[in-house]
């Protein structure tokens, strides 16, 4: 390769991370538009939630000068611009902590558990839905589109309380709500050193084998739930975009000239889904990663979702701004991460 090309292959990956870049900051800049807007349209006195409907006057005026709202909109969206690029989210009205130390205690059990759940929709999904792709109208492909009508079907709350029912209250064979049992949760407080907030890789971590086996237990159910909605939507999918591969000329070509079933399928056909599958995946995640509220409050589950909601019904406003930014901005990078893979799986993409 010469060094005329090398060149122009560098500014033109300098152009696209440039491009990158600049649409990361513009989306992150519109859902700031967004939260603000949000934070002055809704009907709660950000003051009167400070100092509480007995405080004077005099006190009232003081928070509201300390707050800036005496200053014109577009200063008071500057400076809140400025304080979330400097990680300040503002101050919980309840805890009066402030919101992002709390938003990073809460999140990585969220985190943990979407993961583990995406992690069983995609192992179950991916293979159930090119299996059915390729055995359309048989008793598997039937089987596949009834499990996935069934997760699409039934609500979480209804699914998470029939788990809880049969798997904990009459077989035991998972733990109930919550992390961990009440003893190793004491445990956990004063032995434990919490290096990433995820139960399970700290507990490794910390070789305490018994807390993590009992760790694992707590969330083999919560994560079950969510990844069988997940898995129904990625089945599905699958299933739709290998179906539209295998009528393909060059899936038919592969075939004639010989080409084994096994690698037409698992690697040429299911190679070009992967580039559309990348994008369901990422969105699938996205959404375990904010809309796990209901299995987080049914299952006790410490995570980010139940953080906003309670912060919601005490109109704590810096809280839910605060936690819908930081899944807003999960969603950006979600989408962002997804365009990065394409061009790693497509060459045609570079």
């Amino acid at each position: 390769m010469t060094e005329k090309s090398l060149t122009a292959r560098g500014l033109r990956l300098l152009r696209q991370l440039t491009g990158l870049l600049l649409t990361l900051a513009i989306t992150l800049l519109g859902l700031m538009v967004v939260t603000f807007t949000i934070s002055r349209v809704v009907p709660i006195d950000p003051v009167l939630s400070i100092v509480g409907e007995r405080a004077t006057t005099a006190q009232y005026e003081a928070v509201r000068l300390d707050l800036g709202l005496d200053e014109p909109l577009w200063k008071q969206f500057g400076i809140y611009v400025g304080d979330v690029a400097q990680g300040d989210l503002g101050r919980s009205i309840r805890t009066k902590l402030p919101v992002a130390d709390e938003i990073v205690r809460f999140f990585p059990a969220t985190l943990e558990l979407a993961t583990l759940a995406t992690l069983f929709g995609v192992i179950v999904g991916v293979p159930s839905g090119v299996l059915a792709a390729t055995r359309p109208g048989t008793w598997v492909d039937q089987v596949v589109r009834v499990v996935g009508l069934m997760g699409y079907s039934m609500p979480v709350f209804w699914l998470g309380l029939m788990g809880l029912l049969l798997f904990y209250g009459v077989l035991d064979w998972v733990g109930g709500p919550g992390q961990l049992d009440a003893g190793y949760q004491m445990m956990l407080e004063f032995e434990v050193t919490r290096y990433t907030g995820m139960i399970l890789i700290d507990t490794a971590l910390a070789g305490e084998w018994a807390m993590f086996t009992n760790a694992l237990s707590h969330i083999v159910l919560p994560a079950g739930v969510l990844g069988y909605t997940s898995m129904a939507y990625i089945s599905r999918m699958t299933r739709s975009f290998m179906m539209n591969e295998l009528g393909q000329e060059y899936i038919t070509t592969a075939r004639v000239k010989g080409m084994p079933e096994r690698r037409v399928i698992w690697v040429h056909a299911l190679k070009n889904v992967l580039v559309p599958l990348i994008t369901v995946i990422a969105l699938s995640y996205a959404y375990l990663l904010e809309g796990s509220v209901l299995t987080e409050t049914i299952f006790a589950w410490p995570g980010l979702g139940s953080y906003i909601t309670d912060a919601l019904f005490a109109a704590d406003m810096p809280a839910v701004l605060g936690g819908t930014l930081v899944v807003g901005s999960v969603f950006v990078a979600l989408n962002m991460l997804s365009d990065v893979l394409y061009r790693l799986v497509d060459p045609r993409a570079k």
